[in-house]
Order: structure tokens, then sequence, then C-alpha cells
């Protein structure tokens, strides 16, 4: 086989998931229909979660060199905004940043890894086999010609070729509400964040590079089931009138475009030698600007479990907890998506007062706005183990432990294709674990959390979760629990 794997869809999801995949030394072709990146960004908001995501690879530089640190998030364009500032993340904001630039970004580091990219290539489909399967693609000439792998990951969108193929149902709601947008120059911009929400709908300005705004909104004629067609400039000027009282001086739209609520999340997230990741396993309504996030992170789940799977390395089991792990997180997705949903079609006075009441609790309840804050951007997410009596840390995001004497926290010792054990004894009296795919990082936490109290050894998985920890006073107990661990997470 040319390739081990081939990712049908290029865009950030699965590009990401290309170069994990490299990282563990697997060879990958990606497939994407366009000829080229489209200008017209989707997703404009990168989440702390996957900066850290990024920051764990050492891909993180470029972003923050030139997104536009945001301090906080809306969550259903409530008048106070969430304040992501109390996070204990080292990126406690959001970044401002057009999907296309996020995606080439990525490309970059897809092909400088190795990964190969097909652009004008689409997957028409797939013929699974007992050890491998054979994928159809269609070239940019019209001709078909196969790609054969051992896995097939479907990243392409809502309208998923490969989840079709798979026959995996995607089970949900239909589109009950319609939302609109525009890329256009605003002469008279208003500020930074600015939103606007009440009987008449809801308005929010994002500022774009080339110094256009995306103009993003819903109202009261979009509660519908009928299609309304294409939006026009002027329907969208009348529909920020009607909110604002102005139109900003808008004009010269670069594209319009409408939008639904159908939430759907696939039944499977791998059936046999076929994954889903991203818009091809969920689709929802685009509130709080997650979709792309939770993608990124679902790949980043996926890459490495697929990898050790390949690679000889991964214990029995460990590919289904691809599903087992990410498919509850898609499920929460579509739940705080279609709450947002419904606050922001809460145009009658008992919607607006609800709306009132949360966004107060936001502004003056430090707790709720931690709490919402930590699910909108993944930094809650945590899988639970399989066993009931593990620490509490177990399957919890590990955050950028900081090291005595270090400049470097754990994210820039974290590795793609292996583990990483924490000796936080002062004897280094787990030194002699180190093997080919695990690094011992012997050291002395400084300012640890308060939740790491009275640990003294961590495994750390590649994705950044806590696969175990360990308490034993005693280095010999310790180091026991800590092979135990060992023997359960690896091939034999």
């Amino acid at each position: 086989m040319e390739q081990q794997v081939v990712i049908a869809g290029g865009g950030p999801v699965g590009l990401w998931l290309a170069a994990e995949l490299r990282l563990g030394g697997v060879s990958v072709t990606v497939v994407e229909e366009r000829t080229e990146i489209d200008r017209r960004s989707k997703a404009l908001t990168v989440h702390p979660r996957t900066i850290e995501v990024l920051a764990s690879r050492g891909a993180h530089e470029a972003f923050l060199a030139e997104g536009t640190p945001i301090p906080g998030g809306h969550f259903a364009m409530l008048d106070d905004r969430l304040d992501f500032r109390v996070l204990d993340t080292p990126f406690p904001y959001t970044l401002s940043l057009p999907q296309a630039r996020t995606e080439e970004l990525l490309e970059e580091r897809a092909l400088a890894l190795g990964a190969r990219t097909a652009r004008g290539h689409r997957v028409t489909g797939f013929t699974a086999h007992a050890d491998s399967v054979t994928v159809r693609v269609e070239g940019r000439d019209g001709v078909p010609h196969e790609l054969r792998a051992a896995y097939i990951v479907g990243c392409d969108g809502s309208r998923s070729t490969v989840r079709t193929a798979a026959g995996i149902d995607l089970p949900g709601t239909p589109a009950t509400v319609v939302g609109w947008l525009g890329d256009v120059v605003l002469d008279d911009p208003p500020r930074p964040g600015f939103s606007a929400f009440g009987p008449q709908g809801g308005v929010m300005a994002v500022p774009l590079p080339g110094g256009r705004h995306r103009v993003v909104g819903v109202s009261p004629d979009g509660l519908t089931t009928e299609w309304p067609g294409d939006l026009g400039m002027e329907e969208l000027r009348a529909k920020v009138v009607a909110v604002t009282g102005q139109d900003f001086g808008m004009r010269d739209p670069e594209w319009l475009s409408r939008f639904g609520n159908a939430t759907r999340l696939a039944a499977q997230c791998r059936r046999g030698r076929v994954l889903l990741a991203g818009d091809a396993a969920h689709q929802h309504f685009p509130a709080g600007g997650v979709g792309m996030n939770v993608g990124i992170q679902d790949a980043h789940n996926l890459g490495w479990k697929l990898a050790a799977t390949l690679g000889g390395w991964a214990c029995d089991g460990l590919l289904d907890t691809y599903h087992t792990e990410r498919h509850p997180v898609g499920a929460q997705l579509m739940e705080h998506s279609r709450a947002q949903t419904a606050l922001m079609t809460g145009f009658t006075p008992e919607g607006l007062d609800l709306r009132s009441l949360l966004s107060g609790m936001i502004a003056t309840q430090p707790a709720f706005n931690r709490a919402l804050s930590e699910r909108l951007t993944a930094l809650a997410v945590a899988y639970p183990p399989a066993d009931p009596a593990a620490h509490p840390l177990t399957g919890t995001r590990a955050p950028d432990l900081a090291f005595a004497g270090s400049a470097n926290g754990l994210f820039a010792r974290l590795r793609a294709d292996g583990y990483v054990l924490l000796d936080l004894t002062p004897d280094r009296a787990l030194a002699g674990l180190a093997g080919r795919r695990l690094t011992v990082l012997t050291a002395a936490l400084d300012r640890p959390p308060a939740v790491w109290a009275g640990v003294r050894a961590a495994l750390i998985r590649p994705d950044g979760h806590v696969a175990w920890a360990g308490t034993e006073t005693d280095d010999a107990s310790l180091a026991a629990a800590a092979r135990r661990a060992l023997a359960t997470r690896r091939s034999p």
C-alpha cells in the first residue's frame, strides 16, 4: 500500500490528523475536492484548548503571531461575555484568525512532515476488506482511480461521503432556525466585540483582515423550517437596521450566506476500518465558534491511537476508545449548541428575561462564568477511566505543569508517538522504566495545582490527558503501580 491511511477532506481537521499521523510514522494521503483553500472562512475562532493542542506539538507560535487575542467569548450573544482570563491555561483567550489562514498553516505543517495531498480529487466511495480499504477517487480530469489503505477517515464535512458509504446513521433534529451572515465593508464600524439583541433579532459584528467585518445574526423571521433562498445585500441591511437602528455604512459584500440549526450526531465514530471526525461526525448551529475546534480535538484524540494501532504499540481495543471518548463530547456539543440556539431565538418577553438572568449570572457569579467557560473551551473535557477507583485526575486534561528550574512546561515535553511518565519522586524512583515509546521526565513541580497535591507520578497520553496518577508513598509500591499502568496501555 502506498499509504496506510486515506483522509477524505483537507480542512483543518483532516490536516491536523495528517500531521499527527506523520509524527507517529504513518504514511497518509489527504484527498480534498477543492483545488485551493476557500477564502470564505466559516470559522474565525481558535479556542484555548485548541491552542494548547497546537502548543503540545510546538505548532502554536505562528497562530499566536497572526491571531488577535480576545480575552473571552460569547455564549448565545448574551450581553455579558464570558471572561476567559480566569482559566487555568497559558492561553486564557480566543484567537481571532480566519479559517483560511488556519488551513494554510496546518497544510504547510502536514506537508513539511511528509503527508501527501491530492487537491482537486474527490472520494466517491470505498470497499472495506478484512485487512484494508480500497478507496475510489475521482481525479481532476474526472478519471476514476483507486487508493488502497489500512484505514479511511472521513473529515469531509456534514454531507460526508465516507459516513454515507459506511452506512453510519446521523440521527438528530432538523433545522428550525435559519441564521445569516455577510462579510462586508463597514464605513462606520461598531466597537470590537459588538453585539445587540432585542425583539427584532440579534446581531454581532466581528473584524476581519483586509478591512472587512463579518455581520452575523438571527431574526424572528428565521424561525422556520422553510429555506428562504439566497441572502441579498438589501435583506442583510434591513435585518441589521431592524436590530441596531443603523447599517454602519455597510457595502461591498464579499460573501453572503445563511445557515441552519440542524443538530445531528453520528451513531458511531468508528465502524471497522472507517472513522469519522469533525463535521462528518457532528453537525450543529455555529454558536460560540466551537465547531472547528472540536473537530481538531477529535483529530488529536484519534491521531495517536491510529498511529499506535498501525505501529503495533497499541494495547488491545485502543482504537475503539476513540468512539467511547469522543462520542460523549459530541453529545455535549449538541446540548450546548441547542441551549445557545434557544437563547439566541428568545425574542419573546420571557426569552428576553431568561437572557437577562443568565447574562447577569455570568457577570456576577465567578463560579458560573468559570464552569461555562471551561465547557465552551473544552478545557473541562475528561474521559471517564475504566477503573472507577482510579485517581480523580485520570482522564482529565493535564495542564501545562511548570517544573522547578526549567523554562519549559509539560506541553513542550509531550510527544505524539509515545507516553510521558512524570517521575516526581526526589530519588528518580521510576527512571528505569524509560523505553522507546516512553519518556520518563524526572522533575519537581513548581507551584502545582491543588488537585495535583500528593501525586508522586503520572502517565500522560500523547493527547495530553492523564492516563494514570500514583500517590503511593513507598517508592517500590509506586514503581510497581506504574508498571501495572504501563502494562495495560502498551502492546506486550
